[in-house]
């Protein structure tokens, strides 16, 4: 019988088909869908910050690209999966908010999120099949694990599969 897992802000989780993942609110924080299509093991996190090395309080490890990322593949693993055989999808990394002429390259926080997961998810070896990332709007997304379907719900942009 297939669940429907929410993923929270700053929080992954993994499943096995039928089950299905989702998150809310992806505004500036990137959804990253990593999934082993032959044993349809799934995995996202709902990442806030590029890298936990620039913050003081990171104990969190969901909450940034670079931990976040380590730490859904050894889930991954641990059900399964094949380093090899995991691609991804990514969605999210908006510019919220404007900042005029001013807005220094630290305010762009869903810019940065989504550069620092591209370059993770490279080195990781991980290719990504598809995105839906930037703009100025939120998403919602959900993620089969029997399919890898990434479905994205925008308000104003409608829905569409990558």
């Amino acid at each position: 019988m297939q669940r429907v897992i929410k993923v929270g802000m700053a929080d992954l989780k993994v499943v096995i088909e039928p089950d299905v993942l989702t998150t809310l609110g992806l505004g500036s924080c990137v959804g990253i869908a990593l999934y082993d299509k032959y044993k349809k093991i799934a995995g996202l996190a709902h990442i806030m910050l590029p890298s936990s090395q620039q913050i003081k309080n990171n104990s969190n490890p969901a909450k940034f690209a670079d931990t976040a990322i380590e730490l859904l593949i050894q889930e991954m693993l641990n059900q399964g999966a094949v380093l090899s055989r995991i691609s991804a999808k990514i969605a999210g990394g908006s510019q919220m908010f404007s900042f005029g002429n001013n807005g220094s390259d630290l305010m762009k926080i869903g810019y940065r999120n989504t550069v620092a997961t591209k370059e993770i998810l490279a080195a990781s070896k991980i290719p990504i099949l598809s995105e839906d990332t930037g703009g100025n709007h939120g998403r919602t997304i959900e993620f089969y694990s029997e399919t890898g379907d990434l479905l994205v719900k925008t308000i104003g942009h409608g829905v569409k599969t990558i």
